[in-house]
């Protein structure tokens, strides 16, 4: 039951710091490319690979504080059906080049951002 509870109040504060995020990356960098949504997904893989790796091999903590940090928190964060969408709107709007970079950046820099995150948990 505290998993769940866990999940539900990180969760929240995912959508949340989303949400902050998105309106501050639009503010500067404005709406002509998903710069929020790759910003995000990068920032959240980072956060992934380095409390995966910290929380498991550094950090004591509950499991239900731990789920409820990685799967609420960081799903709730990172935003993989908006950047489904906001490919899907590209490529219907003419801009299918500007699509798959958006789809290559997000992966690449993705995984890559989640072995940086594992890298210096590891080696801190």
């Amino acid at each position: 039951m505290w998993t769940y509870f866990a999940i539900a109040i990180f969760g929240i504060l995912g959508c949340w710091a989303r949400y902050g995020m998105t309106n501050l990356v639009q503010t500067i960098w404005g709406r002509s490319f998903p710069y929020a949504t790759l910003s995000i997904n990068v920032g959240g893989s980072f956060l992934m690979g380095f409390l995966f790796v910290e929380t498991l091999e550094r950090l004591t903590i509950s499991p239900a504080l731990r789920t409820g940090i990685l799967t609420g928190f960081i799903g709730g964060y990172t935003t993989f059906s908006t950047f489904e969408m906001e490919a899907l709107l590209l490529v219907e709007q003419g801009a299918a080049l500007k699509a798959m970079v958006y789809v290559v950046l997000s992966v690449a820099l993705g995984f890559g951002a989640a072995l940086g995150g594992a890298y210096i948990a590891r080696n801190l």
